[in-house]
């Protein structure tokens, strides 16, 4: 199984289109990068602090890459249905009720994201008269993340409506193979 097999997940495969599975690979590859580089910003920040040498800069490197990656792991989180949706109470129900609650639901999460689009480029556009220090970067910068995870929150949010009501949102998921990776000893 490849690293990008692993990282595209294939479940509720009936709400995704193929098309899409690069940019959810793309996603996790940069939650991934930033996570990583978060984590080891905030080390060396630790580190030179510590021995009496800071690195002023490393918060604004931890900031970004800390606003980046909740950005982005939210939009790929969507796609996943990793989200915190009312599951509970639509996987309780079948049929037509069951469409009703996805529905709303769905549709309230494409408001919540135009509202981040709209008020998130707003305030990108504010963000050129504030500067970050010590490096007098614009704080647009971070700002730019919140109009683009709305994007794609938006976009994969489409993609599970109309996927949804074509092939309905209750499908029962195939039991997951185990990785053969992970087996330790024989199968019983």
């Amino acid at each position: 199984m490849s690293i990008a097999e692993k990282l595209v997940l294939n479940r509720q495969r009936h709400l995704k289109w193929a098309a899409f599975d690069k940019l959810e690979l793309v996603l996790m590859i940069l939650c991934g990068v930033t996570l990583f580089g978060f984590s080891l910003s905030v080390t060396f920040d630790i580190i030179t602090r510590t021995i009496g040498y800071p690195w002023l800069w490393l918060q604004e490197v931890t900031s970004t890459l800390f606003v980046y990656g909740i950005f982005i792991g939210a939009a790929v989180a969507t796609r996943r249905n990793d989200h915190l949706y009312l599951t509970a109470v639509a996987d309780a129900l079948h049929g037509t009720p069951r469409l009703i609650v996805e529905i709303i639901t769905r549709v309230t999460v494409l408001v919540v994201a135009a509202c981040l689009v709209y008020f998130g480029y707003l305030n990108y556009l504010r963000g050129f008269g504030s500067f970050r220090l010590p490096s007098m970067t614009p704080i647009a910068s971070l700002y730019a993340a919140i109009p683009i995870s709305g994007a794609l929150i938006f976009l994969f949010t489409v993609e599970q409506l109309v996927n949804g009501c074509r092939h309905g949102f209750d499908h029962p998921e195939p039991p997951e193979e185990p990785d053969s990776d992970a087996l330790i000893g024989p199968p019983l």
